[in-house]
């Protein structure tokens, strides 16, 4: 089986990593275009194998499955291009939440899907929000299911839960990476660790954090209590977090919100003649 990768930026090279890490595709059944081909020949160069195409058409006719990895107002004018090239046994699997499953059907005359990564796929670890098209039959989730299940735990999310879960599983590894760090900049700046020291020792409680989590010795709410001794230095400092962190987590909700609406008045336009 071939697969199509339409776009080869961040999240375009994130399935490429996954996919051959995973070992659902070898290099040599992928096919790759981007509007800057030197991206997909860096690739390329990592994967020996792999083949670059100058434009979607060539992946899209040289493929059974196709993600497309460009950004969301590139949508409706690629989707247009090459709306007389997909054939009824492909599957196309868009990469990005402000694109709906309707409007996908609108424009891709064959099977089609959504499919959320995250950074965090490329360790074969984390989630993929996954929704369904329409027509696709049971066999064909089944397809889709088994294959983002190789380099992640795949979930199926609704259309109306799409951005809040893109928000904790996509985005999230950059919103606690923000608050890590910092936490090191303050360490670095009041204690007398260094950076690097505290770096270290950030990374590596992380790395551990995630393993409790993963082998479900504790919930969040069990770790924080057996790291709280009652009267303790780890009380104090969470004091000082319960000051800010309802109102701060909060608005970043209502803010990842409101960018998704204004996305969404900027593209569902682009559609409505084709409804």
């Amino acid at each position: 089986m071939k697969f199509g990768i339409i776009g080869t930026g961040n999240m375009g090279s994130l399935i490429v990593d996954a996919l051959i890490k995973s070992k659902s595709a070898k290099p040599k059944q992928l096919n790759i275009t981007n509007r800057t081909e030197g991206k997909a020949l860096a690739l390329q160069e990592k994967y020996p194998g792999i083949s670059v195409f100058a434009t979607p058409d060539d992946v899209i006719r040289r493929s059974a499955i196709v993600f497309i990895c460009v950004k969301p107002q590139q949508f409706f004018p690629l989707l247009q291009s090459v709306r007389g090239l997909w054939h009824y046994d492909q599957i196309a699997i868009s990469i990005t939440s402000p694109i709906t499953i309707n409007q996908l059907e609108l424009l891709i005359p064959c099977q089609v899907a959504r499919v959320v990564p995250s950074i965090v796929n490329q360790s074969l670890a984390g989630s993929t929000l996954v929704t369904f098209g329409t027509q696709l039959t049971d066999y064909q989730k089944f397809k889709i299911w088994n294959l983002v299940g190789r380099f992640s735990r795949p979930i199926e999310i609704s259309e109306e839960k799409i951005r809040a879960a893109s928000d904790i599983s996509s985005c999230g590894p950059a919103f606690l990476s923000f608050g890590l760090e910092k936490v090191i900049e303050a360490a670095a700046a009041i204690t007398p660790l260094s950076t690097k020291e505290a770096t270290a020792l950030i990374s590596e409680m992380i790395i551990g954090f995630g393993k409790l989590l993963e082998d479900k010795t504790y919930s969040l709410a069990e770790l924080k209590q057996k790291v709280t001794v009652k009267g303790g230095v780890t009380g104090v400092g969470l004091d000082v977090l319960a000051q800010y962190d309802q109102r701060v987590f909060e608005q970043l909700f209502i803010e990842t919100q409101k960018k998704f609406v204004e996305d969404h008045q900027k593209i569902d336009p682009m559609y409505r003649a084709e409804e």
